[in-house]
């Protein structure tokens, strides 16, 4: 028997399934058999009219190929109106969500099966699209954006689980569109941060709320209730103290402890953005933490994590936990909403989404980059003046231009214009962590105010005490004013919780370098792949401190080879310690 013949070809895929089928199995099969078989009689037929062929089918899932693009994305468009008028007509558990990721690219044919990236990377497409919703990679955008009159939205760049390289997606929305054009909302579709973000229009600036439903004890004992609401309770009031989101009180969190809230009744009753859900187990000396971050509308996963951990010090263990999780639960929300802010028109933004897109852009460090930036920090404080963060997220950014010739403005000029916003933003930022942290920064490098700084990075660390930004700033200005021990502590520790930062690492030198701690600064130094003059002189001081002089001697060569000899000179006068004996030192160790 002869093997079968492989050929390739150029193919638009399109992969579907059923959202929450397998729930939808555990609560009644019958049921959900009866309504997948429904709505394939839906699918199949117009997949079908318009060129498609289904090539593979597995429960609720469909995967077909078509020839051409636009009949692709036509196709997906049509079966998802009709299943949600379907849905329109049905009760609650009769009701299926459709989400749909449709791809152009090389594919196998083997007999009647396709095979390949086109089919993996639609497939991965459908996985992250939105309920009721159609996701687009860039080649598929490319061939009908100017081919079908219906509105897309660019979500930007996102990896795909198991393929390698960043992918541009695309999402049209052709339930929001018909409801839109006729006035209509649905309740499955809008989720409530669009709706409170239309409403803010009115109503001025809207901030992302969340809530935390009380965590599931999954041990039948009750001996572990302490720990599972001593972490809810410590996670509320963690995020309470940021400012750029809203968080439910705990009384209203711990009132469902007893009398579960579904999250889609929740989340309409209070408007919210996210929830955070939970669940504990313990078993002897170990217990188990699962947390997830979500979007209550949809029921998409934005940010899950699990800990395992020991009972030996249950304190360290909430202190932890409440730590990492807060930390990276307001790192995911920045994230999710400034993708909802960057596909918004910019007079339909609210204060927040401008102050994010601003640190995007400020972020990039360029002059174009930085000069948006200003812009959106700008629209930000007009949008709502109370807004602290925006002031000093500008402040920095001018900052960040001195000496670039970044901005119109003279360096002078900027200077004053960063004094003037720094004091209007010193009457806003009493409670909000990440303000004191840049109003530090800004005290560090700026004004040269170190006790000012460290007025400022004191408070920020009461408010945030294992943020590395946090501790990296406050720990830097306890050096600066001469107490390097304690200084140099909490840059190590900044350096420990984000290893891979070379600034911090820098930061940590610099520290252990005014503490006298030569040594150190050689290993860290060593540990850097491509060293910064400023620190390789003080590897090379370090080295001259030691008395090891042939190897300052090797460093400076190397140094000069790299950077020339004025650099050397430059740097030596720029050496920022606020310690003439240090800077006097660093010369004899460097030069003699």
């Amino acid at each position: 028997m002869e093997p079968t013949k492989l050929t390739r070809k150029l193919a638009t895929i399109l992969a579907a399934d059923c959202v929450g089928f397998s729930k939808l199995m555990d609560v009644n099969e019958e049921l959900t058999l009866q309504n997948i078989k429904v709505c394939r009689s839906l699918i199949d037929p117009i997949i079908k009219e318009h060129g498609g062929r289904i090539f593979h089918t597995a429960g609720d899932s469909v995967i077909a190929e078509f020839s051409s693009v636009v009949e692709s994305v036509n196709a997906a468009i049509e079966f998802q109106k009709i299943l949600s008028e379907r849905n329109d007509s049905l009760n609650e558990e009769s009701q299926m969500i459709f989400r749909v990721g449709i791809h152009l690219d090389d594919v196998i044919i083997e007999g009647d099966n396709i095979y390949g990236s086109g089919v993996n990377v639609a497939a991965r497409l459908e996985g992250l699209c939105k309920p009721g919703c159609i996701l687009l990679s860039r080649t598929v955008h490319e061939k009908i954006v100017k081919r079908i009159s219906i509105a897309i939205d660019n979500l930007g760049n996102a990896k795909l689980k198991n393929i390698e390289g960043d992918y541009e997606i695309y999402q049209i929305s052709p339930i929001l569109e018909d409801r839109t054009a006729s006035g209509e909302q649905d309740a499955h579709i809008v989720s409530p941060v669009d709706n409170r973000v239309a409403k803010s229009m009115k109503d001025g600036d809207i901030k992302p709320r969340l809530m935390l439903l009380p965590f599931r004890n999954l041990n039948k004992s009750e001996d572990n209730d302490f720990l599972v609401d001593g972490i809810v309770d410590d996670i509320i009031t963690e995020l309470s103290m940021i400012n750029s989101i809203e968080i439910m009180s705990r009384n209203t969190t711990f009132d469902y402890k007893d009398n579960p809230i579904d999250v889609i009744e929740a989340a309409e009753k209070y408007k919210l953005d996210y929830v955070i859900t939970g669940s504990i187990r313990s078993a002897g000396n170990r217990v188990r933490i699962s947390a997830e971050l979500g979007d209550p509308i949809s029921g998409d996963s934005i940010w899950s994590e699990r800990y395992d951990r020991t009972m030996d010090d249950v304190f360290e263990i909430q202190d932890e936990i409440v730590s990492k999780m807060a930390n990276t639960v307001l790192s995911e929300i920045e994230v999710t909403s400034l993708k909802r802010a960057k596909r918004k028109p910019t007079n339909k933004m609210t204060s927040y989404e401008y102050l994010l897109q601003g640190k995007y852009h400020k972020r990039k460090l360029t002059k174009d980059d930085a000069n948006i930036a200003v812009d959106m920090f700008t629209n930000a404080i007009e949008n709502d003046p109370s807004n602290g963060r925006a002031y000093a997220e500008r402040c920095c950014t001018w900052a960040d231009g001195l000496g670039h010739s970044w901005f119109d403005e003279s360096d002078d000029d900027l200077h004053k214009k960063i004094r003037t916003t720094l004091a209007d933003a010193y009457e806003l930022t009493d409670h909000d962590w990440d303000c004191h942290r840049l109003l530090c920064n800004i005290s560090l490098y700026l004004d040269l105010n170190y006790d000012k700084a460290e007025e400022h990075g004191k408070k920020a660390y009461e408010l945030n005490p294992n943020n590395p930004t946090v501790l990296a700033s406050y720990g830097k200005s306890l050096v600066q004013n001469g107490k390097c021990e304690k200084g140099v502590e909490l840059l190590r520790k900044a350096q420990e919780l984000d290893p891979l930062s070379q600034q911090l690492i820098d930061d940590f030198i610099w520290g252990s370098y005014n503490l006298g701690d030569y040594d150190a600064c050689i290993e860290f130094s060593d540990r850097i792949r491509k060293i910064r003059p400023n620190t390789w002189l003080l590897k090379i001081a370090s080295f001259g401190a030691l008395n090891r002089q042939e190897e300052r001697d090797q460093e400076i060569s190397q140094f000069i080879e790299f950077h020339g000899k004025d650099e050397l000179s430059d740097q030596l006068e720029k050496l920022n310690s606020n310690n003439q004996d240090i800077g006097e030192s660093t010369r004899n160790f460097v030069l003699n």
